[in-house]
């Protein structure tokens, strides 16, 4: 059971870094994801055995992978200099209009012809 646990506390632990990095209040992270502030704090602080579903909604406030949810914080997870960028540029286009993730679309593809 302390193995559960630890797992609970890491990952929560992995979340608080990632909002904190981005700046967010647990109230505007759980804003961005549907869910109430005082939720968020439990999962940060491994209290909450959250459902897969649910941190698929914090990955994606967070505008990162899934997967980057599981890199621990003790852990030297490291992400490349690409997958760095194509985060940026997803979050970009996410505020953005239909007509301009368009247009990103039609200036990435002769773009990468060339190559």
């Amino acid at each position: 059971m302390n193995e559960d646990r630890e797992v609970l506390k890491l990952v929560g632990a992995r979340i608080r870094a990632l909002r904190k990095e981005r700046g967010y209040s647990q109230e505007s992270l759980g804003e961005k994801g549907g869910f109430h502030f005082s939720y968020i704090g439990q999962i940060e602080r491994g209290e909450k055995n959250v459902s897969l579903v649910n941190l698929a909604k914090i990955a994606e406030s967070l505008d990162v992978n899934l997967i980057q949810l599981f890199a621990y914080v003790d852990e030297d997870f490291h992400s490349t200099e690409s997958e760095v960028v194509i985060q940026e540029i997803v979050g970009m286009l996410r505020d953005t209009s239909p007509h301009n993730i368009q247009l990103t679309k039609n200036v990435i593809r002769e773009i990468l012809k060339g190559t």
